[in-house]
C-alpha cells in the first residue's frame, strides 16, 4: 500500500509494472535487481538502461509516473543500504543522469532510507527551472528533511514555476508565520504592479490564521 503521504511503496510499483512489462522487460528488471544486490557499481550502467529495457509509457495508477520511473526506483532499492553504497550510487545517478533520470531519483528519495544525507539532491532540483523536478523535490522527503528557510523558499519557487501548491507535501503542517508573510508580500507586489496574484498563494493566505510576529530563530 502507499504510505500515508501518498508515496508509492515498492509493492505498489511492482504491482503496477506487473501488468505492463512484457516477459523480456520483466526478466531484464529481475536480473538487474539481482545483479545490484551483489555487484558494486553495476547501477552506473543499469540505471540509464531502464528506459530502453522497460519502456517509457505511463505507469498505471500513478499519474505523471512512467514505467521507467518505477523500474529505476526498484533498481535503487535493490542496492544495499547498510554499507553506504545506496547513498553513493543514488547521488551518482542524479549527478550524471538526464532530466528524466533525475526525476526518478527525486521520486525515489522517500523510499530509500537515506535520512537527510541526500538532501543536496532536493536542494539542487530547487535551483532549476524545470517544473517537473521542482514538483518532485517538494515531496515527502523535503517535508521531512529540508530546513525551514529552504522549505519556505521552495514553496515560493513552486509559485514562480507554476507548480501547484497541492504538490507540496505537508504544506499545512509546515506552513508558518514567516511563510505567510512572504506570500502576503508577493501578493501585494503583484497587485501593486497590476498583475494577478498567484491563486494558490491567495487561497493559502485565506485559509491561514492571522500572521503572527516573527519569532526569534525564524
Amino acid at each position: 500500500m502507499s504510505a500515508p503521504d501518498g508515496t508509492p511503496s515498492a509493492t505498489d510499483l511492482r504491482s503496477a509494472l506487473a501488468g505492463t512489462l512484457g516477459p523480456a522487460a520483466a526478466e531484464w528488471l529481475s536480473t538487474a535487481e539481482e545483479r545490484l544486490r551483489s555487484s558494486a557499481g553495476a547501477l552506473a550502467s543499469l540505471f540509464p538502461a531502464a528506459g530502453r529495457s522497460c519502456g517509457h509509457g505511463p505507469l498505471a495508477g500513478r499519474p505523471g509516473w512512467t514505467v521507467a520511473d518505477a523500474a529505476r526506483v526498484l533498481l535503487l532499492l535493490a542496492v544495499p543500504v547498510d554499507d553506504g553504497r545506496r547513498l553513493a550510487e543514488t547521488l551518482a545517478c542524479y549527478r550524471y543522469g538526464d532530466a528524466a533520470e533525475r526525476l526518478s531519483v527525486l521520486r525515489s528519495l522517500p523510499l530509500l532510507e537515506l535520512g537527510p544525507a541526500a538532501i543536496e539532491l532536493t536542494e539542487d532540483a530547487l535551483r532549476t527551472h524545470d517544473g517537473r523536478l521542482v514538483e518532485a523535490a517538494v515531496g515527502p522527503y523535503a517535508a521531512r528533511h529540508l530546513s525551514r528557510p529552504l522549505w519556505r523558499h521552495a514553496v515560493l519557487k513552486c509559485l514562480f514555476t507554476g507548480v501547484p501548491l497541492a504538490s507540496v507535501a505537508a504544506l499545512h503542517e509546515r506552513c508558518d508565520p514567516p511563510l505567510l508573510r512572504m506570500l502576503a508580500d508577493l501578493v501585494r507586489e503583484r497587485e501593486a504592479a497590476g498583475r494577478p496574484a498567484p491563486p494558490d498563494a491567495v487561497a493559502l493566505l485565506a485559509a491561514a490564521p492571522t500572521v503572527l510576529p516573527t519569532r526569534s530563530g525564524d
